[in-house]
């Protein structure tokens, strides 16, 4: 039997994204589904390429976040399970089809959560290593993961209406690892499904992929700080990340130490540094492998070994900043 879903994509200034988006809801092979575009008051094109689209078009009063846009257009819903995704997000063909399957075999008391496919639609490097990474993080754990991401997050409407919904006075990000966390500590339980897939369009260079990594960790750290959970293994903030990052700021100071003693001693333990991160890291590269090949894994393990954990460090470190001075 196919239930009702209503997908929800919130959207602001998406012009260059969200025709693909909803060219592709609308590709689905589910049929018993509607399609909600809540806009965040938008001031590109936007909003004249979803008037395009057989979907229901909500307009924001004023600039709110994502959060509102989000909850505005879940509650002009009329389906049985919400689907909500992001307007840089395409629906596979059969996206709708295993959320019906699996939400069919579930209680109300899940969230149920999906990701990126491994290989983005926008296929180069940094936009793959990204998508790569993120199927891998998310879907490490299937039973009670930290939190269900909301390019692919699905939920029966009780669900939502009992919960209050997506935090609208909150950070910019992460609003939906709040949620998820406000979530499981009311009863509910987290469910990862590998196969609810979504292709990403990031159109990241190497800055902008660098400078992804500094924002998202520096709210990521302050909200962990103020979350009394900066150490948890928690989908890409994982233990495994952030023992790489860690190794990366070792290798640093070895550096700066034998700089100053003069010691090559000191360099030759970085090798065996190296080592033990590949070992740490193996399924990871191995997730780098299936998605794009050995020469692929290799550049990408590098990336994210020897460069990756600059920003990422910068943004912990500011995220820190912030929290001690109450910001």
């Amino acid at each position: 039997m196919e239930k009702r879903i209503s997908v929800v994509i919130p959207n602001y200034n998406g012009e260059g994204t969200i025709g693909k988006c909803l060219e592709a809801a609308f590709s689905s092979d589910y049929t018993n589904f509607e399609v909600i575009v809540a806009d965040d008051c938008s001031d590109d094109g936007s909003v004249e390429i979803i008037k395009q689209y057989p979907c229901t078009l909500l307009k924001l009063d004023r600039r709110s976040g994502t959060s509102r846009a989000r909850n505005t257009g879940a509650q002009n819903s009329s389906g049985e399970i919400l689907f909500f995704t992001d307007s840089d997000c395409l629906l596979q063909k059969d996206t709708l089809s295993i959320v019906n399957k699996t939400m069919s075999e579930l209680k109300t008391g899940y969230i149920l959560g999906g990701t990126y496919a491994d290989v983005a639609y926008d296929d180069s490097f940094f936009n793959n290593f990204q998508a790569a990474w993120i199927n891998y993080s998310e879907t490490r754990i299937i039973n009670s993961p930290d939190y269900i991401a909301a390019h692919a997050m699905v939920m029966f409407r009780k669900t939502f209406n009992d919960s209050g919904g997506f935090p609208e006075d909150f950070m910019p990000i992460l609003e939906d690892v709040e949620y998820s966390h406000r979530l499981k500590k009311s009863g509910y339980k987290l469910l990862m499904n590998p196969d609810i897939q979504v292709r990403h369009i990031f159109g990241f260079t190497l800055s902008r992929s660098l400078r992804n990594a500094y924002r998202k960790t520096a709210y990521w750290s302050l909200y962990s700080l103020r979350n009394r959970d900066l150490f948890s293994d928690s989908g890409t903030a994982s233990v495994e990340f952030k023992t790489n990052v860690a190794l990366y700021v070792l290798i640093i100071l070895l550096l700066l130490i034998a700089a100053l003693l003069q010691s090559s001693a000191l360099i030759s333990l970085i090798p065996v540094i190296i080592l033990i991160n590949i070992f740490i890291s193996r399924k990871l590269i191995r997730a780098f492998l299936n998605a794009k090949g050995r020469m692929f894994a290799f550049f990408a393990f590098l990336y994210y070994a020897l460069l990756y954990p600059l920003p990422v460090g910068l943004g912990t470190a500011s995220g820190m900043l912030k929290y001690i001075l109450g910001r």
